[in-house]
């Protein structure tokens, strides 16, 4: 067997487990874990951009926060995404994230490196500006509250069981549609990009457009994020679209792992329950993450995702050492 089917064996083997093993948990774990599903598809549509293409976006939350103010929104006036038309408002959500990215690409895609980062953060504060003065449209600062309850066509997703496998066969699915992606020759010309970019204008490529391809699947799958973070939180405030939140997805690629898609999700885990545990046990927990986040970058620049590959490098500098240790003792 080949390293990336036992990879691929893996995800599998752990997606089952979670599967099998929250819901046994209590509410509180089923929600968090929910939560923290919802979030994970908005960290690895970053990815995409920052592992995969090597862009570094501040303002993958305005996509998130657009389409969950959209979902919200349209649930408290018409009804919309509260019944069987959820199903319309997950690809509605998705076209809206896409569009505001289109427009904001052809601003953003232009600039490189720290340039493209200020713009990105000066876009999302424009969209967190406007959630946060438009007070007729989103509540302001006190945002919107979904009335109706979590969507209802067949299944009762009032009960939190029911909704986590809602979110976590949109999460897998997800993850399967971003790993075909990566893996198909787009996804290895944005790897490319992220390499030489130079060289791969030099070879034809329209790296322009690769780029801007990459920024609106990045703004889609942000937007279904925000729609299922929607339904999940139940409530949308200006919070939803801070830098913050973009910092917190940056960081959770970072963590994980940039240019993994699971590391996306596993950045993610630890940040939700850092923070929902740690914050139990002592109230200095922000600086307990903080120090998580330096040393993850100090010791594993790959992320957790490249422990495995340190241990490797460590076991053969270990062999190397011994056999050059054996080889300098007289026979």
């Amino acid at each position: 067997m080949s390293k990336q089917t036992i990879k691929i064996a893996a995800v599998v083997l752990c997606l089952v487990a979670l599967a099998v093993i929250v819901p046994r948990g209590n509410s509180f774990v089923v929600l968090l874990v929910t939560r923290a599903l919802a979030f994970a598809i908005l960290a690895m549509s970053l990815d995409i951009l920052l592992g995969f293409t090597g862009l570094a976006s501040l303002g993958q939350a305005a996509y998130f926060g657009v389409a969950a103010y959209l979902t919200a929104i349209l649930a408290n006036r018409y009804g919309f995404g509260l019944h069987w038309d959820f199903w319309l408002m997950v690809p509605l959500g998705m076209l809206t994230g896409a569009a505001l990215a289109a427009i904001f690409g052809l601003f953003a895609i232009r600039a490189t490196g720290t340039y493209f980062l200020m713009i990105t953060l000066a876009l999302g504060q424009c969209v967190w500006g406007l959630a946060y003065r438009w007070n007729s449209m989103t509540g302001g600062d006190n945002g919107i509250t979904m009335k109706g309850g979590r969507p209802q066509f067949g299944l009762d997703l009032t009960n939190d069981v029911t909704f986590f496998y809602l979110v976590f066969a949109f999460f897998a699915a997800t993850l399967a549609a971003l790993y075909v992606l990566v893996r198909s020759p787009f996804g290895k010309s944005l790897l490319g990009i992220r390499e030489r970019e130079l060289r791969m204008k030099i070879l034809g490529y329209n790296v322009w457009l690769h780029k801007y391809v990459a920024f609106i699947i990045a703004g889609a799958f942000g937007g279904l994020s925000g729609v299922l973070w929607a339904h999940t939180n139940g409530i949308i405030t200006p919070e939803t679209v801070v830098l913050t939140t973009s910092v917190d997805a940056l960081l959770m690629v970072v963590l994980g792992g940039a240019g993994t898609l699971v590391g996306a999700a596993i950045g993610s885990a630890i940040v939700f329950g850092l923070r929902e545990f740690g914050s139990t046990l002592v109230p200095w927990w922000q600086y307990v993450l903080g120090a998580v986040y330096v040393l993850t970058i100090l010791y594993l620049p790959m992320g957790l995702m490249g422990v495995p590959e340190r241990l490797r490098q460590w076991r053969a500098t270990q062999k190397k050492r011994t056999t050059k240790n054996l080889a300098s003792v007289p026979s």
